[in-house]
């Protein structure tokens, strides 16, 4: 039975883009695998701690050798990283919050990376598809203006693609903040496009992985 690892990391529940368009990507990949299974994380509503030196710490340490503070950090760390190794796809939607990610899915990311596991010569999760909904209130495309401030997927890549070894894939609607910003009214109708592209890709991207 397949198994699909959906995170969301927008602070913004209703309206949020790339909550829309990894929703849609769930639902194709659900009609594909009507018996499979999906785990839900929503990073802003149930925030993921940062890693600390109890998480950082046990890794080194015996079981017998630990305190209570680093097996209970350690086995969040083992709950996350079960989730990403058990997973045939994953889905990641995330905004672009001052030209990066935001820190709830920079959180899990320091959580489930671990040399020597699922991150160094082999991961653990190798292999794996995971397609990125990379939301943005303008455009950061190359050409544009602001091309130079991007930090997501070009973070993104390397920690996901070099890092944990997964097969990366981006979906990235932009001006998702023309209605809103006076400045960007005149990218509206470019908006509106940038999303329903999005959209049809996320559903022929499930599709396609399912097939």
């Amino acid at each position: 039975m397949s198994t699909l690892l959906h995170l969301d990391s927008s602070a913004i529940a209703d309206g949020s883009v790339s909550r829309e368009v990894s929703a849609a990507f769930r639902a194709a990949w659900q009609a594909q695998h009507p018996e499979g299974t999906v785990i839900y994380r929503d990073l802003a509503a149930d925030q993921i701690p940062h890693l600390d030196a109890h998480g950082i710490t046990a890794t080194f340490l015996p079981a017998e050798a630990r305190s209570a503070e680093q097996n209970a950090a350690l086995a969040l760390r083992e709950e996350l990283m079960a989730e990403l190794e058990q997973a045939d796809a994953i889905v990641i939607g995330t905004p672009m919050y001052n030209f990066t990610i935001p820190s709830t899915l920079k959180a899990w990311l320091d959580q489930v990376i671990l040399m020597g596991r699922t991150a160094g010569e082999e991961p653990s999760a190798k292999g794996t598809p995971v397609t990125v909904i990379a939301a943005r209130g303008g455009s950061y495309a190359p050409g544009a203006p602001r091309e130079p401030y991007e930090f997501v997927t070009t973070y993104l890549e390397k920690v996901l693609g070099g890092g944990l070894g997964l097969e990366v894939d981006f979906i990235v609607p932009e001006f998702t903040m023309a209605a809103q910003v006076p400045a960007l009214a005149e990218f509206v109708g470019q908006a509106a496009e940038s999303k329903a592209q999005a959209l049809e890709e996320a559903a022929r991207r499930a599709k396609a992985l399912a097939a």
